[in-house]
């Protein structure tokens, strides 16, 4: 489970892939010290939902980190052509 980064308007969001779920390590704003969440684990982490229903005004950070989530699974993969 690998941790990834995103980060948009002056904004940070550490998150991993947990089953599926997008799980949300740690939120900061580049300029302040102390982070507006952060958890130790995944599994005490919330989940993307969870995060964009307490901070609505960060929409184009969550929709940052929905569209990587994506990207994930949708790219086309090299050896998927359709060929045998």
């Amino acid at each position: 489970m690998s941790e990834r980064r995103t980060e948009i308007d002056g904004w940070r969001a550490d998150w991993r892939i947990d089953r599926h779920r997008i799980r949300i390590m740690l939120v900061r704003n580049l300029s302040e010290a102390q982070p507006l969440q952060s958890a130790a684990t995944p599994a005490a982490a919330p989940d993307l939902a969870d995060l964009r229903e307490r901070f609505p005004e960060l929409s184009r950070l969550w929709d940052a980190i929905r569209h990587e989530y994506w990207l994930e699974f949708f790219v086309p993969q090299e050896h998927s052509q359709g060929t045998i």
